[in-house]
């Protein structure tokens, strides 16, 4: 990667956060100290502008700044409608690659040409995101498969993001110093490699095939192994629809209630029981078929492992205890569920911010819907972060961020499905049978 595009990223990137954060700071600064009357109105614009200007920035220099869009557009329960509607076109719809470099990269990878391998290979990409993109394939043998293509040259852009966003996130820490970002970008640098190994992901999808394996209802594509390679992996190719399709999930028949209770089932099974979870459920990844038979609940299709997580026995159990301290308000079971986990404070003598946490998380969803509430979450948010500041929290498991990171996209892909499944009744029985499995 070229000085001049190093540096050229580093501009627009700061350039825009710094916009975005300066005009956000005086919307407020004129709201409460100027009295402007009409401080929502600037602060929807505001929504509009700043959510316009990060795509455009994403689509141009592309890398984790995709991805980071798509984590934003995924959040429909916590962040304004035009970041959502905007940002949502990351998730499979980023401008592709031109087919002559995807064709020069799979022919370097495979150390043939292309024709050699598939008898059909479309030039047009099924879906474009932020490390690779997807074209349909037919092999000579007559499979129907998609090649996942890694972009050429991807891995030093993602270094230079992840430099670019430890130093945007010092600067902001000096100016919100009850918030320190050190796990946050701890967990994505240790991510990040990982979704770069594309036979690391094809393992990922054989474990989690394998745990489910038996139930119509979960699918995985199947990994074709003699034309995969780090930097290429071949698929089976499954269709669907896209989760996120709540017409066209009604067209085929299907209650989006069923979809929603079937997709939180999924995660706890695998969080809780199996140990092994897939980490990025963004409305891109995961894909919805009518069943086989009328009566049976629709089939869900996961696709994209490269973000996944295998967690030890001890912290999978220990979670568990927590979330259910958390659920039946167990004030000091929830307490020492967080120390058992490592979560420390700086006090450990003073409870308060556990309790927060755990109260936050109670209190974020309204019954009878299957999300948080993004007016709980901003008056939750607060209550935790004036703890915080009380007693700052000085080391989370890295495991317990990526949990997070899977409840607030759940949570998101909940908003768009209309959820009113019980999260507590369905949390619950996971997170007891792990404890029951343990004794």
């Amino acid at each position: 990667m070229r000085l001049s595009d190093r540096a050229d990223r580093w501009f627009s990137v700061t350039n825009l956060a710094a916009r975005v954060y300066i005009g956000y700071k005086a919307i407020t600064v004129g709201e409460k100290r100027l009295g402007w009357d009409d401080a929502d109105s600037r602060r929807t614009r505001h929504h509009s502008w700043s959510a316009g200007r990060l795509y455009d920035l994403a689509v141009t220099h592309k890398g984790l700044l995709i991805k980071f869009g798509q984590m934003v557009g995924s959040r429909p329960d916590m962040v304004p409608d035009p970041y959502v509607d905007v940002l949502s076109r990351l998730q499979d719809q980023v401008p592709p690659r031109s087919f002559r470099t995807i064709k020069r990269a799979v022919e370097r990878e495979l150390q043939r040409p292309l024709t050699d391998v598939f008898a059909d290979f479309a030039e047009t990409p099924i879906a474009s995101a932020s490390l690779a993109q997807v074209h349909r394939a037919t092999l000579k043998d007559g499979r129907d498969v998609a090649v996942k293509v890694q972009y050429p040259g991807i891995q030093d852009i993602v270094e230079n993001d992840l430099a670019n966003i430890r130093f945007l996130l010092r600067i902001l820490n000096t100016f919100e110093r009850n918030l320190d970002f050190t796990p946050l970008i701890e967990e994505i640098s240790h991510n990040t490699p990982l979704e770069l190994d594309f036979i690391n992901e094809g393992h990922n999808a054989e474990l989690i095939a394998a745990n489910f394996a038996g139930r119509e209802e979960i699918i995985v594509p199947k990994i074709v192994w003699e034309y995969t390679t780090q930097r290429v992996l071949t698929m089976e190719y499954i269709g669907g629809i896209k989760i996120t399709d709540v017409h066209g999930i009604q067209a085929a028949g299907i209650d989006p209630q069923e979809v929603a209770q079937l997709v939180s089932n999924t995660f706890c099974e695998m969080i809780y029981l199996h140990g092994m979870f897939h980490a990025d459920p963004h409305p891109g990844n995961l894909f919805v078929q009518p069943p086989d038979r009328p009566g049976d609940s629709p089939k869900l299709v996961l696709l994209d492992f490269g973000l996944c997580r295998k967690l030890d026995d001890k912290f999978r159990i220990g979670y568990s205890r927590l979330v259910e301290a958390m659920l039946t308000w167990n004030l000091p079971g929830m307490v020492q569920a967080f120390q058992d986990l490592g979560v420390k404070v700086k006090r450990p003598d003073d409870p308060t911010t556990y309790l927060e946490i755990g109260r936050s998380f109670m209190e974020s969803s309204r019954p009878g819907r299957g999300f948080v509430d993004p007016d709980l979450v901003a008056e939750a948010n607060q209550r935790v972060a004036r703890a915080v500041r009380a007693n700052p929290i000085v080391d989370i498991p890295r495991e317990m961020l990526l949990i997070m990171r899977v409840v607030g996209l759940l949570s998101g892909l909940g908003k768009h499905l209309d959820s009113r499944i019980d999260v507590a009744n369905t949390i619950l029985p996971y997170a007891r049978a792990a404890q029951e499995g343990a004794r």
